[in-house]
């Protein structure tokens, strides 16, 4: 019998549509007959799980995602399908857990048990469910919290404190240095300005900077490997954050900032030679008499060193009277 050629080309499609549909479920990690072994684990939330995703123990892939699907209609629990390279010996008390990789892909943990029966294919593994990298140290943080608002309020009573010995002269030149300070950030707006300008130049430069960076996180997609162990290392990290005394640092800020309260207070009540010098006006006038007749001496060695000094031969003695009030600037002058 003679097949005609129509045949034979619609044979040869339906081939061809077949083993693509087949090639395409084998790179998702199914298959049509299901053979290998199988475990399964039930979850509530797969948090972004998906088909084809690695199953690792102790660093090791062991299998991979083969298959997600519910449980119900109400999407309480899902099952996830795991297929084993290998018949491992996997305890019955091990425990799944779904790892969450912010930098790529999530995938599933197993922590190996101590029971010395195994599961075999079709047995369902026991999971649990993560707090995160973060979790455990806000959980830690919650307490600690209150602690602070306590410490912030005990800061605010200090802080009265030091207003109420700021007397009005204080103040006023409290206000001098603030407009230093209006006038230091004029200073800086036109700083920016000539930075802004200095950046338009170096426009080349910018993108040579822009190009390594690409290359920069180029290199870093290359090594996603690296990335995840480092992430291993950063959980560990804010394990030991968590388990740190911060409770006990709190407590020697409260005690520090009681110390601080005290001096003030001793500040205030004019005991020892800073009190007596920030309230005694009298104290005030005599540093400032000396001061004064200081600047006096200063302008009349200065005017008249001839009375003070005199180094010349031949000329003649200074005798006119000596200064009674300081001279002006000379800056001023011009």
């Amino acid at each position: 019998m003679k097949i005609s050629n129509e045949t034979k080309v619609g044979a040869l499609t339906a081939i061809a549509i077949t083993l693509l549909i087949l090639g395409f479920n084998f790179l998702k990690g199914k298959t049509l007959f299901k053979t290998g072994n199988y475990i399964y684990a039930k979850y509530n939330d797969t948090k972004g799980i998906m088909v084809s995703n690695a199953v690792f123990i102790n660093g090791f892939q062991v299998g991979s995602v083969s298959d997600i699907e519910n449980t119900d209609q109400n999407l309480s629990s899902i099952m996830v399908v795991i297929k084993l390279r290998s018949n491992y010996n996997i305890p019955t008390n091990s425990v799944a857990t779904i790892k969450e990789n912010p930098l790529g892909s999530s995938s599933i943990q197993i922590a190996l048990g101590d029971a010395k029966t195994y599961l075999a294919t079709g047995d369902t593994v026991l999971t649990a469910s993560t707090a995160g990298l973060l979790g455990d140290v806000m959980n830690k943080l919650g307490p600690v919290g209150d602690q602070i608002k306590t410490t912030v309020h005990s800061l605010d009573s200090v802080l009265k404190n030091i207003n109420t010995i700021f007397d009005p002269n204080t103040k006023h030149n409290l206000q001098e240095v603030i407009a230093n300070i209006n006038k230091t950030t004029a200073s800086l707006v036109v700083s920016s300005a000539s930075i802004q300008a200095m950046l338009n130049e170096q426009s080349g430069a910018i993108t040579q900077s822009m190009n390594n960076v690409a290359s920069f996180t180029k290199n870093l997609s290359d090594n996603n490997q690296k990335v995840n162990r480092m992430l291993d290392n950063v959980e560990k990290t804010t394990d030991n954050l968590s388990k740190a005394d911060l409770a006990g640092t709190v407590d020697k800020l409260k005690t520090t900032i009681s110390n601080l309260n005290t001096i003030l207070s001793k500040i205030d009540s004019k005991e020892g030679s800073l009190g007596k010098l920030m309230n005694d006006k009298a104290l005030y006038d005599n540093l400032t008499n000396t001061v004064r007749s200081a600047n006096i001496l200063m302008d009349d060695l200065r005017v008249h060193p001839k009375r003070y000094v005199n180094i010349s031969v031949f000329g003649k003695k200074d005798k006119s009277g000596p200064l009674m009030a300081p001279l002006q600037d000379s800056t001023k002058k011009q």
